[in-house]
């Protein structure tokens, strides 16, 4: 949760226990002087309540920034690797240029040649006679 979403998740928490107090104390059956003991015990309970909620939110804001560290860091050792990975094959290729510009022969491809000139012929009278 960002630190935006967190606070709307606070303030609307507590906007909705507040409708609920009030709601409460409107539809109670009870008489003034026991309304008012409760509402006196409710409002000294608020503090522990924001207490609680700022220490779970607390703890929930380290949970989450404790997993995006470690996403960060694997992410960052694996593009290290890999950018290592490329600066190796850079080199190589500086040391040994005559192998990565040297064209492949069929016999290291271990290609028959009579089945290629098979196959474009094939291919040349199967557009011809489209």
């Amino acid at each position: 949760m960002s630190k935006n979403q967190s606070g709307q998740f606070i303030g609307g928490l507590l906007l909705g226990t507040a409708v609920g107090v009030v709601t409460g104390i409107l539809i109670a059956p009870r008489s003034g002087q026991q309304t008012r003991k409760i509402l006196k015990k409710s409002v000294a309970a608020l503090p522990d309540l924001a207490e609680d909620i700022s220490t779970s939110v607390q703890f929930q804001a380290d949970r989450l920034g404790a997993s995006t560290k470690d996403t960060w860091e694997d992410t960052l050792s694996r593009v290290r690797e890999a950018i290592a990975a490329g600066v190796e094959a850079s080199l190589r290729e500086q040391e040994n240029p005559s192998m990565a510009s040297r064209p492949l022969h069929s016999e290291e491809l271990n290609v028959d040649p009579n089945t290629d000139e098979s196959f474009t012929e094939e291919l040349n009278s199967s557009e011809s006679s489209s």
